[in-house]
């Protein structure tokens, strides 16, 4: 079932509207057994998001030294530290990218900066814009022409720009030489581009900062409250995992014929240390860090224990799996199918005790729609 992306930021903006101006309460179907959700909320406030989002701003101030250094003085030593920087940077979003409401989903952080191209949309064509997709004829597009708004809410717009538009111009096929050829007009996309990225980035840190009282004082579990949005996420990243990031350059969506060069960030190269990331990152959610104020020690108090090792233990084998794809994924997809079919599968597990399990047992709505099904 498609979505107008249009439609579902207006949608996701007002839900964060919402969540600004409601108070804490215990309406909303969040019986708790006398569970501490406030201190749950401060806990991962202050020791997880707030912590990321800071780390994340680090990575990119420097990110972006190191991109005026390269696009000064264009040679492959400082193309490779850029590299490097950037590897941290991208391993840095996976950590925030479950945080996307609130400040995140005003600033529309992760589609301008990581676009996945919608749970769903069908992803069936290699040329078309669909999962993690680099559109490069827009990119040589605006760098020829200089007419160009990356502000814009399209999604020519949002591959136009973020990581996969630093994944094609840094590190891309004949980076160096494209830039020497074009220098001024390229130089000048490239600047503008991480000069967006920072601003966006600096943005959230800023929001979030008066966000957090609303944040950790809405113990509410319905749709828009804060707990409601985290368990939302976790399903819905575990879907971007199963989707986007494994299962449709796999071939998952369109009848076995894999799309490897369609793996996020595939001129970095390092797609399967993301994926792992994402999910290590997911699984420090659910857990709370082993700190008794994360999501699984709620399903304890809600009398779930059984439940709350099994998707425990459902996060430790998928990472075990994914361990077992090395990068670069594109050519671990043609090279080792058994090996990502089997990580697959247990992505797909995960999902469903996310989605059906956690989310009954928690109270919690799922409310995105993805089109392949769990």
């Amino acid at each position: 079932m498609k979505r107008s992306l249009l439609l579902s930021f207006l949608a996701a903006v007002a839900l964060t509207a919402g969540i600004f101006c409601s108070k804490g309460g215990d309406d909303g179907g969040d019986a708790d057994n006398g569970f501490d959700k406030t201190g749950m909320l401060t806990h991962y406030a202050d020791e997880l998001i707030l912590p990321a989002y800071r780390s994340l701003q680090e990575k990119v101030n420097s990110f972006e030294t190191l991109a005026n250094t390269f696009l000064t003085t264009r040679n492959t030593a400082n193309q490779q530290a850029l590299l490097d920087a950037y590897k941290q940077l991208h391993l840095q979003f996976t950590r925030v990218e479950a945080f996307n409401f609130g400040p995140a989903v005003v600033a529309a952080l992760d589609v301008y900066l990581n676009f996945n191209g919608g749970l769903d949309y069908n992803f069936n064509t290699n040329g078309e814009l669909t999962g993690f997709s680099i559109d490069s004829t827009t990119i040589e597009n605006n760098i020829g022409s200089g007419n160009y708004d990356l502000t814009q809410y399209v999604r020519n717009t949002f591959y136009a720009q973020g990581f996969a538009a630093i994944n094609y111009l840094f590190f891309g096929p004949n980076a160096i030489q494209k830039f020497d050829a074009n220098s001024a007009a390229r130089v000048k996309y490239a600047k503008d581009v991480v000069s967006r990225l920072k601003l966006l980035v600096d943005k959230v840190n800023n929001d979030w900062m008066a966000y957090r009282a609303d944040f950790i004082s809405n113990t509410k579990t319905n749709v828009g409250s804060p707990i409601g949005n985290m368990i939302n996420n976790l399903a819905y990243y575990l879907d971007v995992l199963k989707g986007p990031r494994i299962g449709w350059p796999f071939g998952k969506q369109s009848n076995g014929t894999a799309f490897p060069t369609k793996v996020e960030a595939y001129f970095a190269g390092n797609s399967s240390a993301l994926a792992q990331e994402s999910v290590r990152n997911l699984k420090k959610i659910f857990t709370g860090g082993g700190s008794g104020k994360g999501f699984s020690d709620y399903l304890v108090a809600l009398k779930k224990q059984d439940l709350a090792g099994q998707v425990t233990a459902q996060f430790d084998m998928v990472i075990s799996k994914l361990e077992a794809l090395p990068d670069p994924l594109s050519a671990t997809i043609t090279n080792a199918p058994s090996n990502v079919e089997a990580a697959y599968k247990e992505i797909q597990k995960l999902l469903t005790l996310i989605k059906t399990d956690v989310a009954s047992a928690t109270g919690v709505q799922i409310t995105f729609m993805d089109n392949d099904g769990d």
